[in-house]
């Protein structure tokens, strides 16, 4: 069972002034860089992905160029960067169309939760190109229930949640983890919206297959309802 995609979109924008920000700084002041991992970035066929360090230095050295804290990966984005790891391979297509937003931000940035929330789940989704430690939360507005999910943290971060906890908007969910224990990538905040109501589980995909990108959207709405980007 899951919530109407439609009804969850409407109470977000109804309540867009109530959201706190997920990271602490201001997302929706216009200064960010905004990514582009996709086969048009021609940069990126010149760039070993695998050496992480190397990827990570790239990425921070355009964030400080631009004076911001601050890098944005795209929602809907049709990805070449999934070729590190396994855990994206299918038998019929490799899963690339990235479904939520990337935050990428120095490691120990904390995060915060964007609204009221109970915690469905806090567990490590360790190996390569996996979330490493993960968050899901649970909100409901206007009698709607929906999920928010957190990829990417500190192992640190899973000690502090337990399952059923009560967080207000802008309490801490965590901070994000470096490349060793994140899923080897470079430091960054995977935000998710999902409209499944979801039972067990202490993980979901944030990467569909192409032929099955219209279905996930409509699961997994544009995070940028919650953060406010201008830019996007």
């Amino acid at each position: 069972m899951r919530a109407n995609p439609e009804s969850i979109i409407a109470a977000l924008k109804a309540h867009r002034d109530e959201m706190a920000s997920v990271v602490p700084f201001d997302l929706t002041s216009g200064k960010t860089v905004v990514f582009d991992f996709t086969g048009a970035n021609r940069e990126l066929a010149h760039l070993d992905i695998n050496d992480v360090s190397g990827f990570t230095e790239y990425l921070f050295e355009f964030i400080a160029d631009a004076e911001t804290p601050v890098g944005i990966g795209r929602y809907d984005e049709d990805r070449v960067l999934y070729r590190h790891s396994p855990l994206f391979d299918g038998t019929a297509e490799r899963r690339s169309i990235h479904i939520g937003i990337d935050l990428f931000v120095v490691e120990g940035t904390e995060i915060l939760a964007p609204l009221p929330a109970t915690v469905h789940s806090a567990a490590d989704n360790a190996g390569l190109g996996n979330y490493g430690p993960t968050v899901i939360l649970r909100h409901r507005l206007d009698s709607i229930e929906f999920h928010t999910l957190y990829g990417h943290l500190s192992r640190a971060s899973l000690g502090r949640l337990e399952p059923g906890g009560i967080l207000a908007a802008g309490d801490s969910v965590g901070e994000v983890g470096d490349l060793q224990e994140n899923g080897s990538w470079p430091p960054h905040l995977h935000f998710q919206i999902i409209t499944e109501a979801l039972g067990e589980e202490v993980d979901y995909p944030g990467v569909a297959a192409p032929s099955q990108r219209e279905r996930f959207l409509e699961l997994c709405p544009d995070p940028n309802l919650i953060l406010g980007i201008p830019e996007l």
